[in-house]
């Protein structure tokens, strides 16, 4: 749940409001009456209330949130400032917001209190995972009969072929419960690499899976919304069907802030290793020095090169979408390094690494970017990966928990 505010100790004493003499304002100007707010009755407004009879010549602008002051002697009398907007304000927004049913797997429990905590909207219902003796999924959701009328969300992991079934299962269940909406949270679209056919034969999975989330039955409110962060190929949003509402999300603005923080800030440069990732994240990352690699053929081996930019002297981030063997990261950080790096970090939105292949980065606190990363960022999109990289070093998790939640309020 939500972290509850509670007003500071210094605003329920005296000293907290200082007394202004206001030749405006008559000493005998009577205190207006406390507007009526729908049969608001809370400590929010008492605090309001006690804090103007300290003294009715004092002028105070109330925001949205209710234990926030800001003072401003130029601004009208109390008489005439209508308190009632702002606490009509705060009580239409919380009546406005949409109360969300938040459904999740297995793999995304921990997920899905992140996301619960960012909002007092957002309510988590479990699911009874069971399988019968042959192995196939005896799935039940309780109390079905109580989301009636609400909206649905489900927040979606398809780290393996072997749970897609298990979860497609209950995606296609929920809309048929009367429920008035319904989103699919799938953080990371696993086919996304396989989506190009260069020999006849091959098999585009990506959009057989885009096939499949676009049959879900549709809701009272209408076709479903899938939110999905950083999509492998920009083009795959084609591969959706109209029963189906793609809601595309980057990583990107986590990464951003967590730069902002780092003590060396000033001298961070952005290096793409190959044209792909500078295509679809250079706009996003356009006020970095940046840095453009490539992979160039010499005879059977394919070398990764720097195409445009200068590393000298410079904290490099190489910037990407996802990470499987982590191969072209370790080539891009190496010529990086030989080209005088100062040090070198990296960020993928999704960390997949197959058969624990980030044991492959070293971490660097000495000042040698050659044999390892001063950083490695990664989202929270792939669970299973998150567990087994937790407080590792290089590793830090940026948790997408508060851009769900607002996705879920769209």
């Amino acid at each position: 749940m939500a972290a509850t505010r509670s007003v500071p100790s210094s605003c329920k004493s005296p000293k907290f409001v200082h007394k202004l003499k206001s030749p405006s304002v008559s000493a005998s100007l009577p205190l207006p009456k406390p507007p009526a707010i729908n049969g608001l009755k809370n400590k929010k407004y008492q605090v309001r209330s006690e804090i103007r009879n300290f003294d009715n010549h004092q002028n105070w602008i109330i925001e949205a949130d209710p234990v926030r002051f800001i003072h401003n002697s130029s601004l009208p009398t109390p008489a005439s400032v209508p308190m009632a907007t702002s606490s009509s304000a705060l009580e239409s927004s919380v009546k406005n917001a949409k109360k969300v049913c938040l459904f999740y797997c297995a793999e995304t429990k921990a997920l899905a209190e992140r996301i619960a905590a960012h909002s007092d909207s957002i309510e988590i219902r479990s699911i009874t995972w069971r399988k019968f003796d042959d192995g196939f999924p005896n799935i039940f959701i309780p109390n079905a009969h109580g989301i009636r009328g609400q909206h649905v969300a489900f927040l979606a992991s398809f780290n393996s072929p072997a749970v897609i079934f298990e979860q497609l299962s209950v995606i296609y269940a929920l809309p048929k419960l009367f429920i008035s909406s319904f989103t699919l949270v799938l953080p990371f679209f696993p086919t996304g690499t396989s989506e190009r056919m260069e020999d006849e034969g091959d098999v585009a999975t990506a959009f057989t899976l885009a096939r499949a989330l676009s049959n879900i039955p549709i809701s009272r409110g209408g076709p479903t919304s899938l939110v999905t962060f950083d999509i492998h190929a920009l083009q795959e949003r084609f591969y959706f069907g109209d029963n189906i509402l793609p809601y595309f999300e980057s990583g990107i603005p986590l990464l951003k802030n967590r730069l902002q923080q780092l003590p060396d800030s000033e001298n961070i440069s952005i290096a793409f290793p190959d044209d792909g990732a500078w295509k679809r994240f250079h706009k996003q990352l356009h006020h970095f020095p940046m840095i453009v690699c490539a992979k160039v053929r010499e005879g059977d081996q394919r070398i990764v090169r720097i195409k445009e930019g200068d590393p000298s002297g410079r904290h490099v981030v190489i910037v990407d979408d996802l990470v499987q063997s982590g191969g072209t990261l370790i080539e891009c950080q190496k010529v990086l390094a030989a080209h005088g790096a100062a040090k070198i970090s990296a960020y993928v939105t999704h960390g997949i690494f197959p058969n624990r292949s980030w044991e492959r980065f070293e971490h660097d606190n000495g000042g040698n970017p050659e044999n390892g990363l001063t950083y490695f960022w990664i989202t929270d999109s792939c669970p299973l990966t998150v567990q087994a990289v937790m407080h590792k070093a290089p590793f830090e998790v940026l948790s997408l928990a508060a851009s769900i939640a607002s996705a879920l309020q769209v």
